[in-house]
């Protein structure tokens, strides 16, 4: 047995102690490539490769953590398994594509993803998949998902996986701040030494803002805090049967951050002073209260940790998270923004 506040006790220490390694390490170059793979010969005698990156690494880990977690939390209300992953995938199938579509509707750039635009697709479509869910499961003698629990459940899951995939974005040097000389005074005096100075000539930070080398905000790494902190809360609130003010705290925290973090940021955002997913966060915030206040209220329900722990540790689910680890470090991993030039040899001294 294990209790509510070990569990989010655990998680936090887990997160925290993750987030203190990234934050030190994940700026510097050597944190950007993970692997080449030669793939083409030219008349040379070189090899031309294609790169796989620790930000498509982080990102399948962050997107697996959260995945994993919801099945936890999922489990803890006794919803089949089965089940869960349908819906896992139903919104996945989703919301991954999305990700590209709003990078590139909002950015005009056909190379680059969005969790916010990928977000806000899900807030949109998660609801209507659990409706479609609940009409079908009755007729095949299973009881319908818990509308609330289950959309806090997905909202924890979510702030988890931003969180760890703002490491992610770290690594690539991607979704960064402004530099430190130009963010508010007392944001200055606040941050101290706690800037982060970026190497390597191919982070985005590099390329697009000719910003390496310079003493620039840790957006990211605020932005992971701040949902891991709004993850712990919420998991919490959701173990003790506050389903509801769970999954307002979380979409309130990460929406309305989301908004305010922009004016701290330096990449490109889109045309306008205020962006596109300032306003997706913010609609997202009236969407998330409009749905609360129209869902229709549901019977007290007592999560099992432990159900949701052993549903997470079935031999099925973990073949499933090791399948979707793969897909999402070959999609996001793959770098489409650089190449390699790789040539082998011998080392006669050990021959």
């Amino acid at each position: 047995m294990i209790s509510s506040e070990a569990f989010v006790l655990s998680l936090g220490l887990l997160l925290g102690s993750l987030a203190t390694w990234a934050f030190k390490r994940l700026p510097d170059e050597r944190w950007q490539f993970l692997a080449s793979v030669p793939i083409m010969k030219d008349s040379s005698g070189r090899w031309h490769g294609l790169n796989f990156t620790y930000y498509g690494l982080l990102t399948a880990n962050a997107l697996v953590f959260g995945v994993g977690l919801l099945i936890v939390l999922l489990g803890s209300l006794h919803v089949p398994t089965t089940v869960t992953l349908a819906l896992i995938l139903a919104v996945l199938l989703l919301c991954l594509p999305a990700a590209k579509w709003v990078a590139r509707l909002v950015e005009g750039k056909s190379c680059t993803f969005t969790v916010a635009g990928a977000f806000f697709v899900g807030i949109f479509v998660t609801p209507v998949v659990l409706h479609f869910l609940n009409l079908v499961l009755p007729e095949v003698g299973v009881r319908p998902v818990p509308i609330v629990p289950a959309l806090a459940a997905v909202m924890i899951a979510y702030a988890f996986g931003e969180a760890l995939g703002r490491l992610a974005c770290i690594s690539f040097g991607c979704c960064y701040g402004v530099s430190l000389s130009a963010a508010p005074s007392i944001l200055q005096k606040v941050l101290g030494r706690r800037h982060f100075v970026f190497s390597g000539k191919m982070k985005k930070i590099s390329y697009a803002g000719g910003m390496d080398g310079m003493q620039v905000v840790p957006i990211q790494a605020m932005t992971s805090l701040v949902y891991i902190l709004a993850g712990l809360a919420a998991t919490f609130l959701f173990l003790k049967g506050s389903f509801g003010v769970a999954f307002i705290v979380t979409i309130a925290v990460t929406q309305g951050w989301r908004s305010l973090s922009e004016t701290l940021r330096a990449d490109y955002r889109g045309d306008g002073r205020i962006s596109a997913y300032q306003i997706m966060g913010i609609l997202a915030i009236f969407l998330a209260l409009a749905l609360l206040s129209l869902l229709p209220a549901e019977l007290a329900i007592t999560p099992d940790l432990p159900a949701g722990i052993e549903a997470a540790w079935h031999p099925a689910v973990v073949l499933f998270l090791q399948g979707l680890w793969g897909i999402v470090f070959v999609l996001f991993g793959k770098s489409m923004v650089t190449g390699a030039e790789i040539s082998f040899h011998l080392r006669h001294d050990r021959i």
